[in-house]
């Protein structure tokens, strides 16, 4: 049988940041609900740093809060920076002080997460920089499955952020990374964005995810939105993410950032079936 193609984006554009935040803690509650309800065990969401904890926090406020199975939540990191988890560069620093600290304690313990492996962390860490993406693909094979049963694990959700010069994670353009085939994790020890040193999911992975999410707000993004959407032949990292099927990527954005793009938005409604593109 044909394979088939990549479903095409959505496109959702709100009007201000209250819509968009509560938009997407519900997309999110709603990802974790029909993932357990397929019998899943667990529900994986992979997140980048940047604005995106603070949008996640908003989930700890929604009305289906009482949804939300903390102690199903295994959270991963879409890429992070070779630095202690206390630093203020640190991803996981960031969602704990943004999101996770926003939680009911006894809701917060029950929640799975895994961060890097500091150990690895010190004066020679550019020796081990390969060793800190293994020992965090390691986890990500044993929470997924073994790397001989699965070409690549599947993310519920990957939660992503778009810098203006249209990267992600930390998949920058141009970079000899977004031509890996076969790694989960891989070292990157000269991103243009410093820290200079960071792990990052790789591009197939994010790309075997269910739900790609990407959050990408203000009049800064203008631009790199409308290259993304109405010229994807200039093939940046971000316009490169385009999930095998039947997985989809879904665009919360604010007025502002779409005011450029021609590419059809979409209303953003729950409900699946009731989505409709105008």
């Amino acid at each position: 049988m044909p394979a088939h193609e990549a479903i095409a984006p959505f496109l959702y554009s709100f009007s201000d940041s209250t819509k968009l935040k509560e938009s997407l803690a519900g997309y999110i509650i709603q990802a974790q609900t029909e993932a357990l309800n397929k019998g899943k065990h667990k529900f994986s969401i992979a997140i980048s740093g940047g604005s995106l904890p603070v949008q996640l926090s908003e989930i700890v406020k929604h009305r289906d809060v009482r949804d939300v199975q903390w102690d199903k939540w295994h959270i991963f990191f879409s890429d992070e920076r070779a630095v202690p988890l206390t630093h203020l560069d640190s991803n996981y620093g960031l969602v704990e002080k943004e999101f996770l600290s926003n939680i009911p304690e006894e809701d917060r313990k029950k929640i799975t997460v895994h961060t890097i492996n500091e150990s690895l962390l010190d004066e020679t860490i550019e020796d081990h920089m390969g060793e800190l993406a293994d020992e965090y693909e390691s986890q990500l094979i044993q929470s997924f499955a073994p790397k001989d049963s699965a070409r690549f694990p599947v993310f519920d959700v990957i939660l992503l952020g778009m810098g203006p010069d249209g990267h992600t994670a930390s998949l920058f353009p141009g970079h000899a990374l977004l031509s890996e085939t076969t790694g989960w994790v891989v070292p990157i020890m000269d991103s243009p964005k410093p820290p200079a040193k960071r792990i990052t999911l790789t591009l197939p992975v994010i790309n075997h995810a269910a739900r790609v999410v990407f959050v990408a707000t203000g009049a800064g993004k203008q631009d790199t939105l409308k290259q993304v959407f109405d010229q994807p032949e200039l093939s940046l990292p971000s316009s490169r993410v385009r999930p095998a099927y039947p997985g989809t990527v879904s665009w919360f954005v604010d007025d502002a950032a779409s005011a450029k793009v021609e590419y059809p938005k979409t209303t953003f409604q729950l409900q699946a079936s009731q989505l409709a593109r105008v």
